[in-house]
This record gives structure tokens, C-alpha cells and sequence, in this order.
């Protein structure tokens, strides 16, 4: 019997979805609930499970688009389990962790077979230092510590760059649905918005502190690690409860304004930038925050990410201080009407009550619908997430400092 795998519908107002990838071959032996493809649409990636086990027939090809409830191939359920077949149920991952640190430990370097001092081994494979390039100064014709930092210094070897084959060969590749989507939306925003970014900057040493205090204890409590995201977040729910038409937004003639704070967390996934929502992020507390946008950004990595975990949001924070960026101006992501961007943390020098002193530094950006939203509302919800944040114990006062809340004021 030939079973008919039709599309199911992704979610509403989706009526169609293109073959991103198949990840079988035709005549291949397929398992119940094996991932047989990977589809686009115009909201998300999404893997398409075998309904039920036996030798499949596909009726689509990669970067076809099919309708919602088209037939995208054919399994033939009578057909037995070949002996040599290997299951490719996937095994169990790791927990991982989901931390934006301002500096990450690097990743444990491979084992250098040449012949150099340890320490030089270790700088070789973190740099991935073609070996036979570098003048070794040490004894018996080792490369020493001093000889890797010269070369370091010295400039770019363009012999040894890699990926590159200098063949001078284009690659052109199709968008996927997603994508093309996407760049749709930004080029609209750009558009139909009269988008402005206004600046300020944020030292970051009091949340830091806190952070370095409790970070143990507030894992063992709760499960989950005390990162920057959750002070952000609840330092933007408790500044667009004062500034509600940052919260809002532009339906015709009419500005809508929420009293929830639904806030989309940009992460990075191997299908691009995903925006997924933290609902009623004002209702939770930090650990719950925490633990919400770890599940989520688990989900955007491993591509399962659903579309109803990235529909609606009321206002966006992105984070573009994990990739090193220092300054950007980040883009609305509509229907919304403002958008936080977060940047890398930087020791500079700063006044502090007139003394010159190294601190902590991160530059935020607001980028706002100037439309529905004024100069003194921006400047004052941007002001009012840096005074939280540099004075952290008011996020968990409920925007007061501890001692009004002792005195009731």
C-alpha cells in the first residue's frame, strides 16, 4: 500500500512551502517519525517526519514549491526492512548551554604534531598557523612562544589563507523561502517607517558584579546560569510600562497598545537570525527568563523551532555584542515599532565623580517608528533600562530603589 505524504499546514495563513532539502534518497527504506526533509516557509524552517515506515518515492525535487496538502512523495508501507539497514534515529544531544558572555573561554585547541614548545603548540592550533611558515628561533629548530607572536604580528600570509582555492570559480544559489522573506520585510521597514536610532551608554560593572556574586548559588537554586539577557529583559518590561507607545504599534489610522510585554530574543541559528518570544516576559522573573529563552534558542539551533514560538512580540532585543559588533543601528522588526540593540562590552576610560577610571562599557542603540513614538519618549525609555541596569536591585524592586520599597514610597 502506497501511503501519500501530503504538506501539513505549518501554521495559519501559510499556504504554501518550498522543498528546502531532502535528507533520503528515492528508494530509500525510511523509519515512522524519521526526518525526511526540511521545508521553508515564509515564517521558518521546518523538518517534515515520515508519517509511516517502508521504501519511499519522492514527488517533489529540492527548491520546488508545493501548496499546502500537495503530495510531496509516496512511502510504500508493505515493503520490509532491508538487513543492512541502519537506523537514523538521532541520539540524545547535550544540554547545552545558552550564555552571551563578553568573553568566552576558547574552545579546547587540537593537539599541534610539530615540533615547538607547548605553548606554542597551543597558539598554532587556536590560530589554525600553517607551522611550515613560522622561523623558528629555539634550540634543535623549535618554534618558541616569541616566534608565534612575531609571526602574528608581521601581517596576513596569503599563501596560507584557507577556504580559499583561488580558482575564480561564482557559486549562485536560490534564497531559501525564509530568507527571501525576510529580506522583504527589512527592505519594507526601511520604506514604510520613519525609523530613527537614538544612543546611550551603559556601565555594565554593577550587573557584573551582581552577577559574579550570585552566579553560582543562582544556578544551583534554579537550574539555569544568570546571564545579561534576563537584566536586559526585565529592565526593558519595566521601562515600556512607563513608555507604553514603545510598546505599541501601527494598525491603519489606529496606534495599538499592549499591557503584556511579549519580548523577541534574536538568536543565531545555521538557518539565520530567528526572532523567537518570550510571552508575558513582565509576569516572569529573571530565572524564568533565563530558562525560556535557553529552551528557545535550543530549539533554533537544532532547527525545530515551531512558528507559533516566533509569532506576535511587542518589542525585540538583539544582541549583536556576542559577534564583537560595538556600535549598529539595529532594523524594526514590524508590526512593531522599536527594536534594542545590545553591543559588545569594552573596558574604557570614564569620569565617575570626577575621577578618570577603566570600566565595563556598552554602547545600546534604540532604533524606533518615529511616526508613533517621540524624541523625549525614546531618549526616556533608553535612559530608564541604562539607570536600571547600572543600578540592578531596582529591577528587582520593581523599578524602586529597595529602600523606597521599605518605606512603602
Amino acid at each position: 500500500m502506497a501511503l501519500e505524504m501530503k504538506v501539513p499546514s505549518p501554521g495559519e495563513s501559510i499556504t504554501e512551502v518550498e522543498i528546502a532539502e531532502w535528507l533520503v534518497s528515492d528508494g530509500d527504506y525510511v523509519e515512522k517519525d524519521q526526518t525526511i526533509a526540511e521545508v521553508d516557509s515564509d515564517k521558518a524552517t521546518l523538518e517534515l517526519p515520515a508519517e509511516e515506515a517502508g521504501i519511499i518515492t519522492l514527488k517533489a525535487e529540492e527548491g520546488d514549491v508545493v501548496l499546502v496538502g500537495g503530495v510531496v512523495c509516496l512511502i510504500d508501507t508493505t515493503a520490509e526492512k532491508p538487513a543492512d539497514f541502519e537506523s537514523k534515529a538521532e541520539e540524545a544531544e547535550p544540554e547545552v548551554v545558552v550564555e552571551a558572555a563578553p568573553n568566552p573561554t576558547p574552545a579546547p585547541t587540537a593537539k599541534v604534531d610539530v615540533k615547538a614548545t607547548p605553548v606554542a603548540k597551543e597558539m598554532i592550533a587556536a590560530n589554525g598557523i600553517n607551522a611550515s611558515k613560522v622561523a623558528a628561533s629555539g634550540s634543535n629548530g623549535k618554534i618558541t612562544k616569541g616566534d608565534i607572536e612575531a609571526y602574528l604580528t608581521s601581517g596576513v600570509d596569503a599563501s596560507s589563507s584557507a577556504g580559499w582555492g583561488g580558482t575564480r570559480e561564482e557559486e549562485k544559489k536560490k534564497m531559501s523561502m525564509l530568507r527571501r522573506n525576510v529580506a522583504k520585510r527589512l527592505v519594507a521597514v526601511k520604506n514604510e517607517t520613519a525609523m530613527l536610532t537614538t544612543f546611550n551608554e551603559l556601565d555594565m560593572k554593577p550587573v557584573m558584579d551582581l552577577r559574579k556574586k550570585y552566579k553560582e548559588s543562582f544556578r544551583e537554586s534554579h537550574g539555569v546560569n544568570l546571564g545579561f539577557m534576563s537584566f536586559f529583559t526585565k529592565a526593558v518590561t519595566e521601562a515600556l510600562r512607563l513608555y507604553p507607545s514603545v510598546n505599541g504599534m501601527i494598525d491603519g489610522d489606529y496606534m495599538i497598545t499592549h499591557d503584556f510585554a511579549d519580548i523577541g530574543i534574536a538568536v543565531s541559528s545555521p538557518k539565520g537570525l530567528m526572532v523567537p518570544v518570550v510571552r508575558n516576559a513582565e509576569q516572569m522573573s529573571l530565572a524564568e527568563i533565563e530558562a525560556e529563552i535557553k529552551r528557545l534558542a535550543i530549539k533554533a539551533r537544532d532547527g525545530k523551532i515551531d512558528i507559533a514560538d516566533m509569532e506576535g512580540g511587542t518589542f525585540t532585543i538583539t544582541n549583536g555584542g556576542v559577534f564583537g559588533s560595538m556600535m549598529s543601528t539595529p532594523i524594526i522588526n514590524p508590526p512593531q515599532s522599536a527594536i534594542l540593540g545590545m553591543h559588545n562590552i569594552v573596558e574604557r576610560p570614564v569620569a565617575i565623580n570626577g575621577k578618570v577610571e577603566i570600566r565595563p562599557m556598552m554602547y545600546l542603540a534604540l532604533s524606533y517608528d518615529h511616526r508613533i513614538i517621540d524624541g523625549k519618549e525614546s531618549v526616556g525609555f533608553l535612559k530608564t533600562v541604562k539607570e536600571m541596569l547600572e543600578n540592578p536591585s531596582s529591577i528587582i524592586f520593581g523599578g524602586k530603589d529597595p529602600e523606597q520599597v521599605l518605606l512603602n514610597l
